[in-house]
């Protein structure tokens, strides 16, 4: 705590700097705090330079009192954070400025490990977090996190959900003492989106985690029951003031590259060998007002994009794989549609947009020539707006294509919206004439506890289709710390097709409903809650109304206080195969009713720990026969704190089945070298048993300047069937430079 000699002095200081006419900043920055969830907080102009090491000696920080009086998310929701945390909100003409001093009593129990560039780690660590709702919607924003050793992770957020898809140009600063550590975060205001040029109100909130004792702690509180994803929940935030942006200015940004690659593959149509090329393209970004943006990319190159991890499917549909590109990522949450987001797994409920449609083809990349992309805020409008033109590739049977998307959202009431999506692909993936998906949907947030969302939408008749085409998603929440209800009506025609879109599994009627129990053991040093929930889900399909998969599923959840989880599930299922399906290789299940049942147990080692990850047992039956699987998954080994970690995993599957008995096991291992928050190595390798494939890869990424970055890959494919080394399949060395240019 700051001891009373410093309060004097800084008493002191003030006094004298007013007499003699030199304070330039306010004597506060914290406004009013009505309560743990309504706080207005204000920025202070910045007259003289900082000297930008994270160290927090300049006199502002004398001068100018701190934000702090922080509560607690957990372990106590609503108490006084037990270390104090002090943040300032500074500014000048050019950039925004936050700093926090981090005071903790036992700085020798901090846990940072982590220094990744976007990492996924960093709220295991000793972290700080910072939200900007720049536009006061209380719906969308930025998040830019830190930890104790300086790294860096930042997300947009849309819909109060965090996208994967925002890099943007800040830097930050880190110090420590005997006392707990220092942060300074400078953000360039070109890096940001707002209303205009002048006086500001925006949303601001700040999230601490004390990793040692697993402690959360908000500026403006967030309520336990939104978790660790709650930070992104933009109706909890401050408020705050008081912030004078620059002027418009032109607001331009170029980013060439240039790219050089040496190629073989054996797999081909017509196989080769050490194939030379280079290439040059551009990145264009305008910001046409200081709320929307307009992008323009020719000829753009993704050799740098890690490839995909491998997943094992046991099931009849096919498997998501997210977006992993840049250029499609960015502003990607504009365009989720009907509650759900566009990047990550969502079950039964389609994805109008999904960008993977575009540039790949059957597993290989397809050419893009050019594309333009429009995003952002008109008003109360959120507009997006893209046109992607990709050339053709034989060997991936893809010709030249054209791809639209359309989508706009009006906010209505406190935090509600009203949509509409619109998408185009000329021709159609089956060939032929141009196909189109339109729709509307609709999430109202009725209280901080209760909310729905609904959608409708038609893709175009194919030919010789008639009906089938139309899809429809009702769902309520009701969430608060102790209860949980959802209930959901789902309806994906037989022949619903968004082509710019994602289906998993057309023709199902499904309904559904969940609810959850959750209690805190009182004074228990060793559990911090304890959850009871279960689910139970029917599937027909949407024109005969005839049963196709019944679920009923009960989970037991122990969450404790050292941040490690414990879950035991318990699902029965009922499903009628269609037809005939081909497991594996050689196994096929017959078209007919199944009953089966499974049981898990899983530990989740929290990523404080040396070594950390998920280890899973299965056991139950499958299909009239036997399934157990041994996984470990999100494993992570620390060698050198921050430098160098191993991040393994494994699924093995043994399945005992009337029609043949096989197994499946896959390895994967990931090498991670992290020299400064802004360079990255990785190695990433691949087994997969049942693929006979052995694919590794190894990939240097360096932020030489903000922006800027030098990439070098190297990625091969092999394969195992055979005896003595595998034998290779493709090989790629590839060279990638690009340079960021603003204006």
């Amino acid at each position: 705590m700051e001891s009373m000699a410093r309060r004097v002095c800084r008493v002191c200081v003030v006094l004298v700097l007013a007499l003699l006419g030199t304070t330039d900043v306010a004597a506060a920055q914290l406004v009013s705090r009505d309560g743990p969830d309504v706080v207005t907080v204000r920025a202070n102009r910045l007259n003289t330079p900082l000297n930008f090491d994270g160290r927090l000696d300049e006199d502002v920080f004398s001068l100018v009192e701190p934000i702090h009086d922080f509560v607690q998310q957990e372990p106590l929701e609503g108490m006084p954070a037990t270390e104090r945390t002090d943040v300032w909100v500074l500014f000048d003409d050019t950039n925004l400025y936050i700093a926090a001093r981090l005071w903790d009593s036992h700085p020798e129990l901090d846990i940072a490990n982590e220094m990744q560039r976007d990492g996924a780690n960093y709220t295991q660590n000793e972290n700080i977090v910072l939200i900007l709702d720049t536009f006061h919607d209380r719906r969308n924003g930025y998040m830019i996190q830190t930890n104790k050793v300086g790294g860096m992770r930042d997300l947009a957020i849309a819909d109060d959900r965090q996208q994967d898809s925002w890099n943007g140009v800040w830097d930050v600063k880190t110090a420590t003492s005997d006392e707990g550590w220092t942060a300074e975060f400078v953000i360039p205001f070109k890096t940001l989106r707002y209303r205009g040029g002048g006086l500001q109100e925006w949303g601001f909130n700040v999230r601490r985690i004390v990793k040692w004792k697993n402690e959360v702690v908000y500026l403006s509180l967030v309520p336990a029951v939104f978790g660790g994803g709650g930070v992104s929940r933009m109706r909890s935030a401050a408020t705050l003031v008081g912030i004078e942006t620059p002027a418009e200015s032109m607001n331009l940004e170029l980013k060439p590259f240039a790219v050089s690659s040496l190629t073989t593959d054996h797999m081909a149509t017509v196989p080769f060998t050490n194939d030379l090329r280079a290439d040059a393209g551009i990145d264009l970004k305008y910001g046409l007002t200081r709320g929307l943006t307009a992008d323009v990319t020719v000829n753009p190159d993704f050799a740098q994009v890690e490839e995909d991890m491998q997943q094992v499917n046991l099931t009849r549909f096919s498997l998501f794989f997210p977006e992993k590109r840049g250029f499609f990522l960015e502003g990607q949450g504009i365009f989720d549609f009907g509650g759900v987001g566009g990047n990550a797994a969502q079950g039964d409920v389609p994805l109008m947009f999904y960008s993977r449609r575009i540039g790949l083809s059957q597993d290989q990349a397809v050419p893009v020539l050019a594309g333009g992309r429009v995003t952002g805020k008109a008003g109360r409008f959120t507009i997006g707006a893209l046109n992607i033109e990709t050339g053709d590739k034989g060997s991936a049977g893809a010709v030249a294509t054209n791809f639209t998307a359309l989508r706009v959202k009006r906010e209505i009431l406190e935090s509600s919206y009203l949509g509409v999506i619109g998408t185009r692909r000329s021709p159609g993936a089956g060939g032929g004439g141009a196909t189109a998906t339109l729709g509307a949907d609709a999430a109202v947030n009725f209280s901080r506890t209760t909310s729905a969302t609904a959608y409708l939408a038609q893709t175009s008749k194919l030919p010789g289709v008639t009906d089938g085409t139309s899809s429809y998603r009702v769902r309520f929440d009701y969430i608060t710390e102790q209860y949980g209800l959802a209930a959901e009506r789902l309806m994906v025609g037989a022949h619903f097709t968004p082509e710019v879109g994602y289906a998993q599994r057309p023709d199902i009627t499904k309904s559904y409903v969940f609810g959850r129990l959750a209690r805190r053991p009182q004074a228990s040093a060793v559990v911090r809650r304890l959850t009871l929930q279960g689910a139970a889900t029917q599937l027909s399909d949407s024109h005969r109304n005839v049963v196709q998969e019944r679920r009923a599923q009960g989970t037991f959840i122990v969450d404790f206080q050292n941040s490690d989880i414990f879950t035991l599930d318990h699902t029965r299922d009922y499903e009628l195969l269609p037809e005939d399906f081909r497991i594996a290789t050689g196994v096929v299940v017959p078209a007919g009713p199944y009953r089966y049942s499974a049981s898990s147990v899983s530990y989740a080692f929290g990523n404080q720990r040396r070594l950390a990850g998920i280890v899973s047992v299965t056991s139950g039956t499958l299909y009239g026969g036997t399934k157990d699987t041994l996984a470990y998954s999100s494993g992570r080994l620390v060698v050198t704190p921050g430098r160098f970690s191993i991040e393994p995993g494994f699924s093995l599957n043994w399945v005992d089945l009337p029609y043949g008995n096989f197994t499946q096991r896959l390895i994967t291992g990931r090498f991670v070298v992290t020299p400064s928050p802004r360079m990255l190595l990785t190695t990433f390798i691949q087994f997969n048993q049942s693929r006979h494939t052995l694919s590794s890869s190894l990939r240097l990424k360096w932020e030489y300047t903000p922006g800027s970055e030098l990439f070098v890959a190297y990625t091969d494919g092999r394969d195992t069937l055979g005896t003595g080394l595998p034998d290779t399949l493709n090989q790629t060395f590839v060279i990638k430079a690009t340079r960021l240019l603003r204006f």
